[in-house]
């Protein structure tokens, strides 16, 4: 008897991955090679699990994404969305701007951030705060979330640096950070109020 396609073990190379996360191609060299070779074969079994693989090859990344299709055929979600908490929607906004401002100066691809340089970012929003140590905590307990997500990596041999994975651009696109801006916006207002 021959052997099925599920059984190649090239195509298991690809797929076990990408179930358990993202799939770069700087790190996962192995699975990014099967996965960008067999990417129809690759397409077609998932596609029975009700979700899709997208690859960037530019950017060297590659994830699942839930196929959206009101008659789902009773297929259970293999993918859970999770809600954030405002903080890491914040925290997630500023890291997306700035990935696109290092994009435009076109200098360097990886952007690397310490945590003193995340609290100052997310200072930019509560310039009268005045409580360092609780700012920092927050700071890092939300970077400690985004990590988990996917977004960010602690940097090896270097306690409290985050590189900020480039995938983020696929998740927080143009249109999400219009939409934040006017909820930013809508929140500062009440905050304005407030006082």
């Amino acid at each position: 008897m021959g052997e099925s396609s599920t059984d190649d073990p090239q195509l298991a190379q690809a797929l076990v991955p990408l179930l358990r996360g993202v799939v770069y191609a700087e790190t996962h060299r192995s699975a990014w090679r099967a996965l960008t070779t067999l990417t129809s074969q690759v397409s077609d079994h998932l596609a029975a699990l009700g979700v899709e693989v997208v690859i960037d090859v530019g950017e060297g990344y590659a994830y699942l994404r839930l196929v959206e299709s009101e008659e789902n055929g009773g297929i259970p979600k293999l993918i859970s969305r999770r809600p954030l908490s405002f903080r890491v929607s914040l925290l997630l906004a500023l890291l997306r701007r700035s990935l696109m401002e290092l994009d435009a100066q076109g200098e360097h691809t990886r952007l690397i951030l310490t945590r003193a340089e995340l609290v100052e970012l997310v200072r930019t929003l509560h310039p009268a705060r005045d409580d360092d140590v609780r700012l920092t905590d927050q700071v890092e307990a939300d970077m400690r979330k985004i990590v988990d997500l996917g977004f960010a990596r602690q940097v090896p041999g270097q306690p409290h640096t985050y590189e900020i994975r480039r995938i983020l651009k696929a998740f927080v696109d143009g249109q999400w950070l219009a939409n934040f801006d006017e909820r930013l916006a809508d929140y500062a207002a009440i905050g304005a109020n407030q006082k």
